[in-house]
């Protein structure tokens, strides 16, 4: 079962985790953090959501691009920066232009800082060009 947590829309600056550098998964150290931690940074990371998907909490967005290939791109965009940073997320592109990602750490079964690093930079890519813009109904 999926369990979904949106969090309330807050102005938060976002600056502090997207100058972050993620760390090495392999550190001993490293652990997942709490629900509560989590609650804590999703404030961080706006459009982002926490999933709870059979026990592992995870941070969850969609986009909608407008074509296939702008698809191809965004997923390029995301591949270069999590080769950068040394995290890398689950993509999916689903139908021919709805793209889903999931960010995790995965060597720790759960969520860490290195997420929302993550997320904190995705967000900060200049995706506006590849997404299809939908009009309100007047």
């Amino acid at each position: 079962m999926i369990r979904m947590i949106r969090p309330p829309l807050l102005s938060i600056k976002i600056t502090d985790l997207s100058i972050k550098k993620c760390v090495p998964c392999s550190r001993k150290e490293l652990r997942p953090m709490t629900e509560e931690a989590a609650q804590h940074l999703i404030r961080q990371v706006g459009e982002w959501n926490l999933v709870n998907e059979g026990g592992t909490w995870k941070l969850h967005r969609s986009w909608k691009v407008k074509t296939f290939m702008r698809g191809m791109e965004f997923f390029q965009l995301i591949a270069a920066l999590a080769e950068a940073e040394g995290h890398h997320p689950d993509i999916h592109l689903v139908g021919w232009n709805n793209v889903k990602i999931d960010v995790w750490t995965h060597a720790v079964g759960g969520l860490t800082e290195n997420d929302f690093i993550l997320a904190a930079k995705i967000n900060k890519l200049n995706l506006h060009p590849l997404l299809r813009i939908e009009v309100a109904n007047e």
